[in-house]
């Protein structure tokens, strides 16, 4: 099924210059009665402690099965970046990457997840998700509990 000019006519971000923004945008997806899961993994995320200003490094997954949208990879790579100069805590942090995504994609599930590297001896790893559809969570779930146990066999 071939793109057409109306999927990419609200887009902004992609084909211009590159700046930090935490405004992401979508697509509209073309299969919405499938239940598919998309991935997007960033292994280059910083952002700073909010009381010393010192950098914290992460790799964000994000796992959703799409509704009537897809976010568009660039913008959301650019909303991550946005985060470099900001204090914020990990938990708090990636909440809020998971409410932008539900206000801007509606989902039938999403997860986000964060793995921060170790600083001051402890690393910390933070999952939180959103289920609008019941069946796509049970599905992806069931998928991942899968790939789980292959990867420790």
């Amino acid at each position: 099924m071939p793109n057409q000019l109306s999927d990419i006519s609200g887009l902004t971000k992609l084909g211009s210059q590159a700046a930090p923004s935490k405004n992401m945008e979508a697509f509209p997806n073309r299969t919405p009665e499938r239940f598919y899961l998309v991935t997007l993994v960033s292994n280059e995320f910083t952002c700073l402690c909010p009381k010393t200003g010192q950098p914290d490094f992460a790799s964000i997954k994000v796992e959703y099965v799409p509704d009537q949208k897809v976010v568009e990879s660039k913008s959301f790579k650019l909303y991550l970046w946005s985060y470099r100069n900001e204090g914020v805590f990990h938990e708090h942090l990636i909440n809020l990457i998971l409410e932008d995504l539900v206000k801007l994609l509606d989902p039938h599930w999403i997860k986000v997840t964060g793995v921060f590297n170790v600083r001051g001896g402890i690393g910390i790893t933070v999952e939180a998700e959103e289920t609008k559809t019941q069946k796509a969570r049970v599905e992806w779930s069931k998928h991942q509990d899968l790939n789980k146990a292959e990867s420790n066999e």
